[in-house]
């Protein structure tokens, strides 16, 4: 595929490399659109977002490879009209018998790179802080790792809303999560963060990949969500659950605070010089 890319659209550097980790027939998903499949058109989507950020540069952070699926941390960093932008993603991969990828997903908040271009987006969880006592009470209780037969559960206190449940089964350790300036350290500012998310979107999930790591473990919660503005699109969150009790979520704003028109103005104004 490289050699039929390499004097085409596709043919940057970059892109080919990148495309070296894809089965010919892969697909590859961000949220709240659908998965695109095959080469050409994961090149050419990559390629248009260079040619709007032509500068981005990420680093790994936690990898866990289980089975056929890894999931793993990246720290990047953008210029994006003028200002310097840097923000966390997850990467889900599964894997193929040649090692190659057949399926990944992209979890980020779109919302750090789209506010340079659009201030007059608010941040959805503007205002959410620490309220009441630390999170384990003053115990020091010790975090119990996340289970496989905890699946069940988890996902349907996704589903069903239930505040109590996420907060009380995710560990004693820091919440961090998209739009907060610092990770929040109390169950009343865990629960304030839940909330807010639950007044802004209606969740449909159902249990997608799991990676079971020494120390990390990323679980993937996969379907549909429909916002306030009454839209269903494709969505999807990961939790990571570190040693030390740390509880990471991973998903995008966006679809919570803008429709397709204006996504689609964002995008031409990004574009602008």
């Amino acid at each position: 595929m490289r050699g039929r890319t390499g004097h085409g659209q596709t043919g940057h550097p970059r892109v080919a490399a990148y495309l070296d980790i894809f089965d010919p027939g892969a697909t590859l998903w961000e949220a709240d659109g659908e998965p695109q499949r095959g080469h050409d058109t994961i090149g050419n989507s990559i390629v248009r977002s260079l040619r709007l950020a032509p500068d981005l540069r990420y680093r790994g952070t936690e990898v866990v490879a289980d089975s056929a699926v890894v999931m793993f941390g990246q720290w990047n960093e953008v210029t994006v009209k003028g200002q310097r932008v840097s923000y966390p993603q997850i990467a889900r991969d599964v894997l193929s018998d040649d090692g190659k990828t057949i399926q990944a997903r992209r979890y980020y908040d779109r919302y750090t790179v789209f506010r340079s271009a659009a201030p007059e987006l608010r941040n959805l969880f503007e205002g959410i802080a620490d309220t009441g006592p630390a999170a384990d009470g003053g115990t020091g209780a010790q975090p119990q790792p996340f289970r496989a037969e905890d699946i069940t559960a988890r996902l349907a206190a996704w589903n069903g809303e239930d505040v109590d449940a996420l907060t009380q089964g995710a560990g004693n350790g820091a919440l961090t999560a998209p739009g907060l300036d610092a990770p929040l350290e109390t169950d009343g500012g865990k629960a304030a963060y839940l909330r807010r998310l639950f007044d802004h979107a209606d969740l449909r999930l159902k249990a997608g990949q799991v990676a079971f790591g020494r120390t990390n473990t990323y679980v993937e919660w996969h379907g549909t969500v429909t916002s306030p503005k009454g839209v269903r699109v494709p969505f999807g969150i990961v939790e990571r659950f570190g040693p030390a009790g740390e509880w990471e979520l991973y998903f995008d704003t966006r679809p919570l605070i803008a429709n397709e028109a204006e996504i689609i103005a964002m995008f031409q104004r990004l574009a602008q010089p």
